[in-house]
């Protein structure tokens, strides 16, 4: 019997190629690239871009379209409310606005240095507990417990309560050489709580990275320490990266609640003119001063993870 194979034509072998790429000028990128090549698209591959294009417009003018119908309806009914004019008096007073905005800026100043400082006590903190919890052997099952034991608790004690133990409880007991400083407490605080979360993200991409990988360290001669140095921990950290960077984001936000112990954060400026004005508009003020701190975060923590994730589907991380 004699298999009788078919030619690919030109356009068959357009459509084979083609990306699924859908950038509203990558099909013209594309033509004048292959026409430099000596190449000419087909007219079936450039209606297909053609026709991309048109329906990435289309669905862009109807996201912009819902959403601008949204916010309208939304306004419309809250400005309808019986109490709106009430709570915009009381939320929403552009002149305590303007007198809170500077001092609340003023004091978001120690809410990021907290945030460098503990993020970095954190990271240093957790790897410790996170190694010591992927430690071998029976000698080192007291450490083991010890490190779990830590995890454990600080992750089922609300933040608030370990802040409100170690900034208030710490000064009553009156210990010589112990600081009664608000700032130092409170971003001590903050450091034990999130180390033991971030502790368990490192011990899960430890133990994400596959046994083979410490065995072929072995046997290229590397030490038990030097195989978890520079084969595992280096993969363990490259695959937690985003809920690294979520962590950092959470604690970008608890770093106002040091203000409970009197120290003068964006909140706790805030909260001065609110006693003193009974006006709460400047808590709006600090909320959306965190939130425009928060979101660039986020988006680069959104960006890390959809890198990654390419990434690792075109096998270029494991």
């Amino acid at each position: 019997m004699t298999v009788v194979k078919e030619e690919s034509g030109p356009e068959d072998a357009d459509d084979s190629g083609d990306t699924g790429h859908t950038g509203d000028d990558s099909g013209d990128v594309r033509a004048r690239d292959a026409q430099d090549d000596g190449y000419i698209p087909s007219r079936r591959r450039l209606e297909r871009e053609r026709y991309k294009r048109t329906r990435a417009r289309r669905a862009t003018a109807i996201a912009a379209l819902s959403t601008l119908v949204t916010a309208v309806v939304l306004y419309l009914v809250v400005v309808s409310a019986p109490g709106w004019p009430r709570t915009k008096e009381t939320f929403f007073d552009g002149r305590y606005a303007r007198e809170a905005l500077p001092k609340v800026l003023e004091g978001l100043w120690l809410n990021v240095r907290l945030l460098l400082v503990c993020g970095a006590a954190v990271l240093v903190l957790g790897m410790l507990i996170a190694v010591a919890r992927t430690l071998r052997g029976p000698v080192f099952f007291p450490l083991r417990a010890l490190a779990a034991a830590y995890t454990d608790f600080f992750r089922g004690l609300p933040l608030i309560i370990n802040l409100m133990i170690v900034v208030l409880g710490v000064p009553a007991l009156r210990l010589q050489g112990v600081t009664v400083d608000p700032i130092l407490l409170g971003g001590t605080a903050l450091t034990l709580t999130y180390s033991a979360y971030v502790a368990e993200v490192f011990r899960a991409g430890i133990e994400s990275v596959h046994p083979s990988q410490r065995a072929a360290a072995r046997s290229l001669g590397l030490t038990n320490r030097q195989a978890l140095r520079h084969v595992v921990l280096p993969q363990a950290v490259r695959r937690q990266v985003p809920p690294l960077l979520n962590d950092l984001v959470s604690l970008q936000k608890d770093t106002g609640l040091v203000s409970i112990g009197g120290a003068v954060d964006a909140v706790r400026a805030a909260d001065i003119i609110v006693g003193r004005s009974l006006n709460y508009t400047p808590y709006i003020v600090a909320g959306l001063v965190f939130v425009a701190l928060t979101i660039p975060m986020t988006r680069f923590t959104d960006w890390v993870t959809a890198r990654m994730d390419r990434q690792r589907a075109q096998g270029g991380t494991t």
